[in-house]
């Protein structure tokens, strides 16, 4: 039983991820929740409580496996500059992916403080490692820098999934020389 349990779940979080890929935070209602599971409304509400707590365990489940493919990204370049190249690369690649695009579809506000600890603590995770290859290239202001290099790429990524009008190697390689250039002053 538990088993079974255990797909329903994992059956209502695929669902979950491809709504909000799909539409949005507002295409995740447990009406479409159930539509898509061929299960009754009533038996979401057995394994979710809210739309917050789909988050939350979207969250829990997809930002480590997300925040990991980028942590292996970084470790595999040699140098400070190649391990920024690769945060921001790894990060643009997975954009089309389901769990990455379902993370950027979670607003913080929808989230209750504790899911929104659990995801600033795995940024921050990232953020920890650029700031470190930050300060290795001698960066005077690397936690600052750390936080405007990813709103440069937050700004990329929003451009990729406009998808009108550059292809996405032209916005990474853009976003890369721009980062990397103002790094080197």
């Amino acid at each position: 039983m538990a088993e079974h349990r255990t797909m329903q779940r994992g059956a209502l979080l695929d669902a979950a991820r491809s709504l909000l890929s799909e539409g949005g935070t507002e295409a995740l209602t447990f009406p479409a929740l159930a539509e898509r599971t061929g299960l009754a409304r009533s038996s979401v509400y057995e394994y979710f409580r809210s739309r917050a707590a789909v988050v939350e365990e979207l969250c829990a489940v997809d930002f480590p496996v997300w925040a990991a493919e980028v942590e292996l990204a970084m470790e595999r370049a040699g140098t400070p500059e190649g391990k920024i190249e690769a945060y921001v690369r790894r990060q643009l690649d997975l954009v089309g992916d389901r769990r990455h695009r379902a993370v950027v579809a979670i607003s913080a506000s929808e989230l209750d403080a504790g899911a929104r600890e659990k995801i600033r603590a795995a940024h921050g995770g990232l953020i920890a490692m650029i700031v470190e290859a930050l300060g290795d290239l001698g960066h005077e202001q690397p936690r600052l820098a750390a936080m405007l290099l990813q709103g440069s790429v937050d700004a990329a990524v929003r451009r990729i999934e406009l998808s009108v009008a550059e292809p996405p190697d032209v916005i990474a390689d853009t976003v890369v020389a721009m980062i990397l250039r103002g790094i080197r002053g």
